[in-house]
């Protein structure tokens, strides 16, 4: 493994501007997170509504963040399509434009056997030397990466290096950290169980919620990391409303509508099927902000 994977590592959104994406505003989230202690970053993952992005703009959100982040932390860039020679087209693009690693998440409708998950990131390992992050996520995919297929990608796959675990099992986590070999990262993929997935093993997280408050999520991950579990408790159970309010409705139409609050962006545009929040949901989502002291 060449990359260093713990911590936290947000999951940015991708801005837009009448229908457009914005780079101005890439960049500028992207040095923000940086300022604010993040350990890595990712682009074009689900919260940043990569399914909505034709090729070109796929590529300029990653180029776009590769040269904000300038180097001071990793990127990896989400690639993952059900269509696994579109997988490998896309991971050959991103590496010309310079990230450490892909996100590639389990294919989606396909329904693939177990058989078929180990073919295809094997597939994708053997196509690019950079390193790789399996996104387990049934929810999203209506498949499970079972952990002994994980446990042999691991082994068999020397760049893939680490799991973004969104199963929201803690007993998978707990199969997960035990079975695969040493120096493997799991990261939780569930902002809400960052804390449990650290206590049995876990590095991290890919975060939606850092990309409100990215400081206090990684000064949750850092004491983790440090065995400060007191500290890192505290600032979970103080996050934990966030984590709850993040997701009243899908990722990423909560995210961006709070994002909008802070003034962190201009206003909360998502592509369709992507919608703005309900009135009221966005009203119990202000409380939450209000309550924090985020606005």
């Amino acid at each position: 493994m060449t990359t260093k994977i713990e911590g936290t590592w947000p999951a940015l959104i991708t801005p837009f501007k009448d229908g457009a994406v914005d780079e101005a505003k890439i960049r500028d989230l992207t040095k923000w997170q940086i300022k604010n202690g993040v350990s890595g970053i990712i682009a074009c993952g689900t919260t940043g509504e990569a399914p909505t992005l034709d090729t070109e703009e796929h590529s300029c959100v990653v180029r776009t963040i590769v040269e904000a982040a300038d180097g001071k932390v990793p990127v990896f860039a989400g690639v993952g399509t059900n269509n696994t020679k579109h997988v490998i087209e896309n991971a050959k693009r991103v590496e010309k434009l310079g990230v450490e690693g892909l996100l590639v998440v389990n294919p989606y409708y396909n329904k693939p056997t177990q058989s078929g998950l180990y073919a295809h990131f094997r597939a994708v390992s053997e196509a690019t030397p950079l390193d790789i992050i399996v996104y387990n996520i049934q929810g999203r995919t209506a498949v499970n990466v079972e952990t002994p297929t994980l446990v042999r990608l691991a082994n068999d796959c020397k760049n893939i290096v680490g799991v973004k675990e969104a199963s929201g099992s803690l007993d998978q986590m707990s199969q997960v950290a035990r079975s695969c070999p040493k120096g493997f990262a799991m990261m939780s993929g569930d902002d809400a169980l960052t804390l449990p997935c650290m206590a049995v093993g876990g590095k991290g997280v890919i975060a939606t919620t850092a990309n409100i408050v990215p400081k206090e999520m990684s000064d949750m991950t850092s004491a983790a990391l440090a065995g400060n579990w007191d500290k890192a408790r505290e600032l979970h159970f103080r996050l934990y409303p966030l984590f709850k309010a993040l997701f009243i409705e899908s990722n990423p139409q909560p995210l961006k509508e709070a994002m909008a609050m802070m003034k962190l962006i201009d206003a909360p545009e998502l592509r369709l099927p992507m919608v703005r929040m309900e009135e009221a949901n966005r009203l119990r989502l202000a409380a939450v902000m209000k309550e924090y002291g985020l606005i």
